[in-house]
């Protein structure tokens, strides 16, 4: 699930993530740069972020990783991309944002 913010309104959203409780993770096979917040003790289940800027927006993508994947050789993993966990969660790193950028 994604939601955009103009980039004038997001001053800091490394800091605002970080206060979220969300880390810094690159993919060990990928070298892709995203953010995670495990839910557990363990690695999974987490929720795991990407943001992207493009024409004046800066989007964040969310998501839940259930856990690892499961075949070997392959990136897929069980995963909620939408649902009021998303959502909810969206919307607290949406107030994050706010009070990082006053």
């Amino acid at each position: 699930m994604q939601v955009s913010f103009p980039s004038e309104k997001v001053t800091n959203p490394l800091e605002a993530l970080r206060k979220a409780g969300y880390a810094p993770f690159r993919d060990p096979k990928t070298g892709s740069e995203s953010f995670v917040l495990k839910l557990t003790s363990g690695f999974y289940p987490r929720f795991h972020l990407y943001i992207k800027q493009e024409s004046g927006k800066i989007i964040f993508d969310l998501h839940i990783d259930q856990k690892k994947p499961s075949y070997s050789g392959t990136r897929m993993h069980a995963g909620e991309y939408d649902g009021s966990k998303v959502e909810e969660e969206l919307r607290r790193i949406t107030g994050w944002i706010s009070h990082v950028s006053k």
